[in-house]
């Protein structure tokens, strides 16, 4: 016995008949039968327990109680006579004594059935999360949270990982996103930030002796929303390892998730180490992405040669890649589906042809390759059902174009994909600099505190475009899961690598103090990662949306509307910040 009550609502079984119970929970609803028959169901975290009404002055005492209510129910366990395989408690019925409101929901008529609120407006559902959470699908989600976060823990800890949390109080700092900034009262006109990632801290970690570092990290960006981003807070798990190298960090990861994967996860495969391991610029021009679902059996192919002068304007001067989709028997309106969605995709036109019984080409473009056929199939490997789909462009528009085919065709013709299992991959050697699309200037293309592949030689004797980095990506389903790197723990080599990006020695002391002067006085090499908790869960909960196992999720807006918040403050809140608002409208 516990709590106010003898039993769960999903406890009672048939041994329990003509024992005297107490049952507390929500009153899911009532089927009527007469003024003095009536089968209540009455629902708590647990489960659900049939109640039988069966005198008069007990529907009386229920008819004026509006569903949601919460209720105390004592009374005998009996079995039942029509049994309800469906529900765990479906063998017996309680049949009250007493009946009491602990709760009283005040409205007649619910903003969605709970049972049915998946299908509700998401901005009704967000606004009324407390009613949605009732619904054990959508609880079933945030449970199964709890148990991947514990498994995890779990497993950090017997790998003699320590978890020690950082700062959620800390300075601006350039990881790639906007801050959230925290004005402070007693410093005038300065402000704190919220971490977009403890990167510096787990850093400043490794300096101070600790060896093995993880948390259950809660990170803030504010960013746009996605299906597979949360906007303003997501958790990752957060790990760092000194004196380690990238090999002793796939080695952790290899080990502590596939086997969360595959005992909480809708399939029940997933890879075993070692991970395939995939160069940067080899998964782009292969699959058209830096983050691809190997479950998806197509590729890309290089087609410039053979298709760049057609005659086809848009491939005149153009990079050309190729997919072929073997023995492709979908219809014409399937074919027209696909070019469609990659449009919306990636906004680029994709274009088409395919390889007859008699080995010619038909459809799509097919009339600017009858001049190149024997070139085209002998190039392409082509054999009669082959349906080939090109994109033309720059090589990287190209690469993305098609790249966004390989996902669109898996999803109208699954011969080409083995859906029912997990797929990890690295993604490694990523360059270290890029050209800017926006400014056109040199920027660091990923984590700016990464070691160059080749130390400071490579930064000294090489183009900068053709430094790579220690860096990597796990990457599942075609989700990105993380990033990560071995640091540049050398203050010399840091110095030099922020250099080349236009920033001295003295702006990056300013920039970065601690752990500039820490790495000064003897740091260990180290290396670490950070899995996003919110999308493993996702995953392996086999969910679209993300905001489907966040317990209290932001809308697409970034805005708490069951809470209200962003929302407006006193004015006296903002004197004593030191702020005075100027709201003018946008040009």
């Amino acid at each position: 016995m516990f709590q106010s009550r003898t039993h769960t609502c999903n406890e009672l079984r048939i041994g329990q008949v003509g024992q005297k119970v107490t049952l507390t929970g929500w009153y899911e609803n009532m089927r009527k039968v007469s003024k003095n028959l009536g089968f209540l169901v009455l629902r708590d975290f647990y489960g659900e327990t049939q109640v039988v009404i069966e005198t008069e002055e007990m529907m009386d005492k229920i008819a004026g109680v509006n569903r949601e209510s919460t209720l105390s129910v004592s009374g005998v366990v009996r079995e039942r006579s029509s049994k309800n395989a469906d529900m765990a408690t479906g063998e017996i019925e309680v049949v009250p004594e007493s009946l009491t409101v602990l709760g009283k929901c005040y409205h007649n008529a619910l903003p969605f059935e709970i049972s049915r609120s998946k299908e509700a407006d998401e901005n009704m559902r967000l606004r009324y999360r407390y009613l949605d959470l009732r619904n054990p699908a959508v609880k079933e989600r945030i449970l199964l949270r709890s148990r991947i976060v514990a498994e995890l823990r779990r497993r950090m800890t017997e790998l003699d990982f320590y978890e020690i949390t950082t700062p959620i109080l800390t300075c601006s700092s350039p990881e790639g996103a906007r801050d959230y900034l925290v004005p402070s009262r007693n410093h005038p006109g300065k402000f704190y930030a919220l971490p977009q990632a403890p990167q510096q801290f787990k850093q400043l970690l490794m300096a101070s002796g600790f060896d093995r570092y993880f948390q259950i990290a809660p990170c803030f960006r504010d960013e746009d929303a996605r299906a597979d981003r949360s906007p303003g807070e997501f958790y990752q798990l957060d790990m760092e390892m000194a004196f380690a190298s990238q090999e002793d960090v796939f080695a952790v990861i290899e080990k502590v998730l596939p086997p969360v994967f595959e005992t909480y996860g809708i399939y029940d495969r997933a890879s075993e180490a070692p991970f395939v391991r995939i160069p940067y610029r080899e998964a782009m021009e292969k699959y058209g992405s830096d983050k691809p679902d190997l479950r998806i059996r197509l590729t890309l192919s290089e087609a410039t040669e053979y298709l760049a002068d057609c005659g086809f304007e848009p491939f005149d001067g153009a990079v050309v890649k190729a997919v072929v989709c073997e023995d492709f028997s979908e219809s014409r309106k399937v074919i027209d589906k696909i070019c469609q969605d990659v449009e919306v995709l990636t906004g680029r036109k994709v274009y088409w042809f395919k390889v007859g019984e008699d080995g010619g080409f038909a459809g799509g473009i097919a009339k600017f390759l009858a001049q190149k056929k024997d070139a085209v199939i002998s190039g392409l490997d082509l054999k009669a059902g082959d349906l080939v789909f090109c994109a033309a462009g720059t090589r990287s528009e190209a690469q993305k174009t098609a790249g966004g085919v390989r996902k669109i065709v898996a999803n109208y013709a699954e011969r080409y994909i083995d859906k029912d299992c997990y797929e990890f991959c690295w993604i490694v050697d990523f360059p270290m600099y890029e050209i800017g699309e926006e400014s056109g200037e040199l920027e660091f293309c990923h984590n700016p505190f990464s070691m160059p592949q080749g130390g400071m030689e490579s930064l000294i004797g090489k183009d900068p475009l053709d430094i790579y980095a220690y860096q990597y990506d796990l990457v599942c389903n075609g989700v990105e899961l993380s990033s990560g790197a071995v640091r540049n723990h050398d203050p010399e080599v840091m110095i030099k690598a922020f250099e080349l990006v236009g920033l001295g020695e003295e702006a990056v002391k300013a920039k970065f103090p601690a752990m500039y002067n820490a790495f000064c006085y003897g740091a260990p090499p180290h290396a670490g990662i950070a899995p996003g908790v919110d999308r493993m869960v996702m995953l392996i909960a086999g969910e679209d949306s993300i905001r489907e196992v966040i317990p209290f999720p932001m809308n697409k807006t970034a805005q708490d509307i069951m809470m209200g918040a962003p929302s407006e403050v006193e004015p006296k809140q903002l004197e004593e910040v030191h702020i005075k608002l100027d709201l003018r409208q946008k040009v």
